[in-house]
């Protein structure tokens, strides 16, 4: 294994995720604001997977997105 190219791949797969789902969940926040179904006060459970089959890993992740 090259530590090295593992490392670099691993770092790019986690920032393309990382700006990736804030993107998302800011545009999903900013529709729900603007359709009135969220006044912008609350506070909303959150879950991610991560799912790599290849060597059977598969971990959840539980947090919370606060909009004040």
């Amino acid at each position: 294994m090259d530590d090295e190219a593992f490392n670099i791949s691993l770092r790019k797969f986690l920032k393309m995720v990382g700006v990736s789902s804030q993107r998302e969940i800011e545009q999903a926040v900013a529709k729900a604001l603007q359709e009135g179904a969220i006044s912008g006060s609350e506070s909303f459970p959150a879950k991610m997977t991560l799912e790599i089959p290849g060597v059977k890993l598969q971990v959840h992740f539980d947090g919370e997105i606060r909009l004040q």
